[in-house]
């Protein structure tokens, strides 16, 4: 039987690469338009993806549980299983690789909104709401323009640049969305057979920028120079542009090594296998530099 998936957030980069991953496995996907009766438009859906997240960070506090309670709303009334992408931000700064164990004690406002939420998302699968939380480092997608790796780490590669954030030793977690959507759908279909909240770290790729600049260098025969971005900005900003004051909390991470755990996604799909390193870096130079190696 054909099953039906309402995807929340189906313009962003995580609810569209979900959406296209379940097309692919034959499931029927509803778009959901924002605004509009959640409650209505999840009907007889067996899955409700929330990729929902308010631009630009705008208005978290309010704009988060606002959206976590029309989700779960809509997830008793309909009896479909949730399927959340979690983050880094709960975990602050402790000891990695991160996991389902490690303690939530986070160290910027947005770590405890979402650890709130993740609270919230948990109670609820205590009273039977099956709830699936895939929690996944920074977003890669090549041609989502507005993510950082595009905007700023990647923004003046054309010139020999590589601009790092914070520390360029430090690891840093990324999720190369096309392989977290599969590795999503992969654990949907598995069904009852994942606990009622599935709490499973997306590991995906680690590394620094140091590393990210050498592996261009390999990859176009270019030299590649680290440049540090200008981080005052964020501070100078903060008073008049919101994401400024939004992001200035976040570049902790950015100094902090850390790495999610590869092992909890193995134990469930033990085939599993992501998308070459290379070849997800090549994937994001196109265009940005005369050519890549591999990747073409």
């Amino acid at each position: 039987m054909i099953q039906t998936a309402l995807i929340l957030g189906a313009s962003g980069g995580f609810g569209g690469q979900v959406a296209k991953a379940l097309e692919s496995a034959g499931w029927t996907v509803r778009r959901y338009q924002r605004g509009t009766d959640m409650i209505a438009a999840a009907k007889g859906a067996a899955l409700i993806v929330n990729g929902l997240n308010p631009p630009a960070y705008h208005d978290w506090d309010t704009l988060i549980p606002q959206i976590t309670t029309q989700v779960l709303t809509a997830g008793k009334a309909s009896g479909a299983t949730i399927l959340v992408p979690g983050n880094v931000y709960p975990y602050g700064m402790e000891p990695g690789p991160w996991n389902a164990d490690t303690p939530h004690r986070p160290v910027a406002r947005k770590g405890r909104i979402r650890a709130e939420m993740e609270a919230q998302y948990r109670a609820a699968a205590d009273q039977g709401q099956r709830t699936i939380l895939l929690r996944g480092g920074d977003f890669l997608l090549p041609e989502a323009p507005q993510m950082v790796m595009n905007r700023l780490i990647l923004g003046e590669v054309a010139k020999g640049k590589v601009t790092t954030l914070g520390d360029p030793e430090a690891l840093h977690a990324y999720a190369y969305l096309p392989d977290m959507a599969r590795s999503a759908v992969a654990l949907v279909a598995m069904g009852d057979a994942l606990p009622a909240y599935a709490d499973i770290p997306f590991a995906g790729h680690a590394f620094t920028i140091s590393d990210l600049a050498s592996r261009i260098s390999r990859l176009t025969g270019r030299p590649m120079r680290i440049k540090s971005f200008p981080r005052w900005i964020f501070t100078l900003a903060s008073p008049f542009w919101e994401l400024a004051r939004e992001l200035r909390e976040m570049l902790y991470l950015y100094d902090h090594p850390h790495r999610l755990d590869p092992e909890p996604l193995r134990r469930w799909l033990p085939d599993w296998q992501d998308t070459d390193l290379d070849t997800v870096i090549a994937r994001h130079l196109q265009g940005r530099v005369i050519s890549t190696q591999t990747g073409k």
